[in-house]
């Protein structure tokens, strides 16, 4: 029995007949992508003394310590004359006179994203005067506000957070790189996430020798915070289920309240015609989702709409239950070798991190 027929309500099975992704055409103004720039559900309650540093790597003992001093002097008042702020509010000998950020690099899983989200709860300013977004999100709020709105309504914040950092094209670069050099000139602090440090984004994607200048641009507003360790979505946990059925994973949909059910291809396909920056409200109100006939993906523009879902399914901590090739077969080999590589395997580890969650979705 296929997704489609069981979304459809066509289907023998009792229970609610559960949506489908592929049948979603959300529309997300502009506003809600502003307010929207807080920490995602799973980073609600994160803070410093939530974090659990391995105690085999003192890197991530060293970063709370730094991020917690970061938070603390984030809380002066605003500075006179020229309209900037101060990026201290100590004395003005202790501001600094070189990077006006922090860039956390490291591999997936050692837990950037919750120091990230902990720097923004711990810093001292109403929630309007912080912004916390992935670097996706960051470009496409320029999309649908523009350059010139997009500076002007972030250049009132004390931080900007960017989760997950990386530029897939030159575009992107030089967008980014003059962004935020204006949001420094306006006194906004920055702190950043990624897997590979600022001055080796873009390698692998784009002939990033020809960008240098913007490279190094990006590369001067922060200093490096490198965090090292294992990913510990799988540190001691068992090995994430196989696969189930087909008959299992749609009856496991019309038993769930609130879950989406879909055929694998024919969810990609939809991605498609979705943009990015709609991932996130395409999952509104879905407790769980469902996916049969999963197969590894065909080209790299699928594989990189997929990380991208599979992201907001992480942060809004969606069980993932699905039939056909687990998980770690989703990207070809080619993939996991290319310049996108660490995009995929962070995409492998969080989606086998929802598929453990979803096994209790499963009747034994």
């Amino acid at each position: 029995m296929s997704a489609t027929t069981a979304a459809s309500g066509q289907s023998p099975i009792a229970g609610e007949a559960p949506v489908s992704l592929a049948a979603r055409e959300p529309h997300v103004p502009a506003d809600r992508l502003v307010a929207e720039m807080v920490p995602p559900p799973r980073f609600d309650s994160v803070r410093f003394d939530t974090y659990i540093p391995d105690p085999g790597q003192p890197s991530q003992t060293e970063a709370v310590r730094v991020l917690s001093s970061f938070a603390s002097g984030l809380g002066g008042a605003h500075a006179s004359g020229a309209g900037k702020r101060r990026w201290f509010s100590r004395a003005k000998a202790t501001a600094p006179s070189g990077p006006r950020g922090v860039y956390l690099d490291g591999g997936y899983g050692v837990g950037k994203t919750h120091l990230l989200a902990s720097l923004w709860h711990a810093t001292p300013a109403e929630p309007a005067l912080k912004a916390f977004g992935t670097f996706v999100e960051l470009t496409n709020l320029v999309g649908a506000l523009g350059f010139q709105e997009t500076v002007r309504t972030l250049s009132g914040h004390r931080l900007l957070c960017i989760d997950e950092f990386e530029l897939d094209d030159p575009g992107d670069t030089v967008l980014v790189s003059t962004l935020l050099g204006k949001l420094v000139d306006a006194g906004v602090a920055l702190a950043a996430t990624s897997n590979t440090l600022p001055g080796k984004l873009g390698e692998g994607r784009f002939a990033a020798a020809d960008f240098l200048r913007e490279i190094q641009g990006l590369s001067a507003h922060f200093k490096t915070l490198r965090i090292d360790g294992e990913d510990y979505r799988h540190r001691g946990l068992p090995e994430a289920p196989a696969p189930y059925g087909d008959e299992q994973v749609t009856r496991a949909a019309y038993a769930t309240g609130g879950a989406s059910l879909d055929d694998f291809p024919q969810l990609l396909a939809h991605l498609a015609r979705v943009h990015p920056s709609r991932y996130g409200a395409l999952t509104d109100g879905v407790s769980a989702v469902c996916l049969t006939g999963v197969t590894p993906v065909p080209d790299q523009s699928t594989a990189l709409r997929l990380v991208v879902l599979a992201d907001r399914l992480y942060d809004r901590e969606v069980p993932v239950l699905a039939s056909g090739v687990p998980f770690d077969e989703l990207f070809g080999e080619e993939m996991l070798n290319g310049g996108y590589r660490k995009k995929y395997f962070r995409a492998i580890s969080r989606l086998t991190a929802l598929a453990r969650d979803a096994k209790g979705l499963v009747n034994p």
